[in-house]
């Protein structure tokens, strides 16, 4: 199996410089790849002392940062070193704070995973959630290095847990300790024999908190939203902005405003979400030369502040799930005590049917459903309350995942 893995890994370094001639993400990913080598030889002396954090993209990043943030504390004069496989995850964290060194993590060959743990040899590796890759990981448990997976969360119809899965399988035991999200998945390593493994939580709960301690204030959506009920629809698909357009053209109340925070801000998207209004509208990047007192929807064509606009919402919309791209982060406006309406398709994600499951969330399926909810939390302020209450109770109850990692690490 490992000789068929190897040829794949092969093959697919191919089929992405391919496809890189028609996919300008595809493309960063490929051309970003060539240089990690090269950063890595120029940022890192022999002498170095270094810990190195992997994450799949963005997400993962985001969830782990908890964990990263009090490593870099506490080893001040180590050189972090931040890898990633997806170009949406470098792209935007490329200047993170957190790291010295951030690069695209080299396709999974055997000279690759050579070449790379001979020029970093970490003292500490972290990987978050999943992305596991084999020759990576043996290298890693070749040399003796130490390991950890932390917010893991697996499922029972992931190839860890199939009889062709056995490369995959392998892999994991290079992690001295897994912390896992729930219960499920420690049974599920149980189930192969891997049993260093603590129950901690995911650490999301702890990096959505941590948003209650700084300054969300933002002015501009202060000027915009006034003392009206306002609706934050954020990271959506045109999927989702198809029903948020419809229902403010054909139901909304002039006294209630909508943040639409796309996922894409090609201007293409943006402009299509725009034409399709039949009400006042304004984009973030031309908000200094409209009146936001009177403009009914604020479109973000920008990154970085979704965070902070949920501050501001009565009720929030998180796209993904109306589509098949995956959910997106419901847990950051449930921090802000929100009820929070989301598409049909979240299996895979255990938070989503949580908060269904106490109140806090809501799932549609269709223009109707979403009609109908979506009215019911403008014009009910005591479910409305309650729901964004439960949400922020689960939250609270959810916190203690990177204690508990600390804990083990001795920090």
């Amino acid at each position: 199996m490992g000789f068929i893995y190897n040829i794949g890994i092969h093959l697919a370094h191919f089929g992405l410089k391919c496809a890189s001639a028609f996919n300008e993400k595809i493309k960063s990913g490929v051309l970003g790849r060539q240089n990690t080598f090269k950063t890595l030889k120029e940022n890192l002396k022999h002498q170095d002392k270094t810990l190195w954090f992997h994450c799949a993209s963005l997400g993962e990043y985001e969830q782990g940062l908890p964990v990263f943030k009090a490593l870099r504390e506490q080893f001040k004069t180590h050189k972090i070193v931040l890898s990633f496989f997806s170009p949406s995850g470098y792209e935007i964290r490329k200047n993170s704070p957190i790291a010295d060194i951030v690069v695209y993590l080299p396709l999974d060959t055997k000279a690759n995973a050579k070449q790379f743990l001979d020029l970093i040899n970490p003292q500490l590796t972290v990987f978050v959630k999943y992305d596991i890759w084999p020759n990576f990981l043996n290298e890693v448990k070749r040399r003796h290095l130490k390991a950890i997976l932390i917010s893991a969360a697996f499922r029972e119809n992931q190839s860890f847990f199939k009889f062709y899965g056995k490369q995959l399988r392998n892999a994991l035991f290079a992690f001295e300790h897994i912390f896992t999200q729930n219960d499920t998945s420690k049974k599920l390593l149980k189930s192969i024999n891997y049993t260093k493994v603590t129950v901690s939580g995911d650490t999301r709960f702890d990096r959505v908190s941590s948003q209650l301690t700084i300054d969300n204030t933002l002015d501009f959506i202060e000027t915009f939203k006034q003392d009206k009920l306002c609706i934050v629809a954020g990271s959506s698909w045109p999927e989702d902005e198809s029903l948020l357009i419809n229902f403010i053209n054909s139901e909304a109340s002039k006294d209630v405003k909508f943040i639409i925070a796309p996922h894409n801000i090609k201007p293409s998207q943006i402009k299509n979400i725009q034409e399709k209004l039949t009400v006042e509208s304004v984009l973030f990047s031309e908000k200094s030369n409209k009146n936001l007192e009177t403009t009914q929807v604020f479109i973000i064509d920008t990154i970085g502040i979704l965070s902070k606009i949920y501050s501001y919402a009565d009720i929030a919309y998180v796209g993904g799930a109306m589509g098949t791209t995956g959910l997106h982060n419901t847990l950051e406006p449930a921090v802000f005590g929100v009820p929070i309406i989301i598409g049909n398709h979240h299996s895979k994600f255990l938070e989503a049917q949580d908060m269904i499951d106490r109140g806090g969330m809501f799932s549609i399926s269709n223009q109707k459903e979403f009609n109908r909810i979506l009215n019911e939390l403008i014009q009910n302020n005591e479910k409305r309350l309650l729901a964004g209450k439960n949400n922020l109770e689960y939250i609270e109850n959810n916190k203690g995942a990177v204690n508990k990692i600390l804990a083990y690490l001795n920090l």
